[in-house]
């Protein structure tokens, strides 16, 4: 691998997973240079703090600049960004993204880029944290987490191996599925987790004796709600770009949750322990997996 490998790349969004992927890069010694373009002063001069980008500059300079674009932007603002790139995007540049939800950010696509979409290659690296922020990014953030690739009838076969080795030189797993997969998948282990999680510590806030109960609150309570740290913005775009996924979900969990309030109602201990000894036992059985 050298320098050049990748050229300079244009990452939109520099957040814990944009400055993230601008640290590993440089430590993988792939690029010649990283250009950050955002939305706020101060997460982008710290960006350039911790040496995630090289330079600042405006979309337009940026797409005009690089041979590849990775746009880390939450999924609602996806949109825009593309519309905004496509007056610039030259034939040789490919762009890849990170947004947890892929249909919506499929379609936006399609219905900015036109025939340049196929230099897009959807992606999603599963990983992230409960902090944001170019402050909360670290070059590992990616090491032997899989990224998932939903590519393009319009992709060209060369085009998606290189984006694939884009993930990889940064530690990624690749696994590809289709786009409606990818939805209905995350909506139920991730959206769904980040939903109860925010859902819990509102829950918790909105009682009378909440300083009393946080005061009180142990480790189950710490792990549990650890992601409703996470971006507010973020996960409200999500909630919204991939609707109809997560109110199946939820409606499902709910539907769980109501069962369980009944067997707790009518003290039924058998039907309880029944419920729970099957989660356990499912439980260690991924964890050993």
């Amino acid at each position: 691998m050298s320098a050049n490998q990748f050229g300079t790349v244009s990452i939109i969004g520099v957040g814990l997973v944009g400055a993230s992927l601008g640290l590993a890069l440089k430590q993988a010694k792939v690029v010649h240079q990283i250009i950050g373009v955002g939305r706020s002063a101060a997460n982008l001069d710290q960006a350039l703090k911790i040496g995630a980008i090289d330079r600042v500059a405006d979309l337009a300079d940026a797409v005009r600049s690089s041979q590849w674009i990775v746009v880390c932007v939450p999924v609602a603002q996806m949109r825009s960004v593309f519309a905004q790139m496509e007056p610039h995007l030259g034939p040789n540049t490919l762009i890849t993204d990170a947004g947890s939800t892929k249909c919506d950010v499929i379609l936006a696509a399609k219905e900015t880029l036109g025939k340049k979409v196929c230099q897009f290659v959807p992606a999603h690296p599963i990983a992230g944290g409960a902090q944001h922020g170019a402050s909360a990014a670290r070059a590992d953030l990616f090491q032997d987490k899989q990224t998932i690739i939903c590519q393009l009838q319009e992709n060209s076969v060369a085009d998606v191996a290189l984006v694939e080795q884009f993930w990889m030189t940064v530690g990624s797993k690749i696994k590809r599925i289709s786009a409606v997969q990818h939805d209905a998948i995350y909506a139920a282990v991730s959206h769904l987790p980040h939903i109860l999680s925010y859902a819990l510590m509102a829950s918790v806030l909105n009682s009378e004796d909440a300083e009393q109960k946080l005061g009180h609150a142990g480790a189950g309570f710490r792990d549990f709600t650890r992601i409703a740290a996470s971006s507010p913005e973020m996960w409200r775009d999500i909630c919204i770009a991939n609707k109809q996924a997560i109110l199946k979900e939820l409606d499902q969990y709910l539907s769980i949750t109501q069962r369980l309030r009944e067997m707790i109602a009518k003290g039924d201990v058998d039907g309880l322990e029944k419920v729970f000894q099957k989660a356990s036992q499912a439980r260690q059985q991924w964890d050993e997996s």
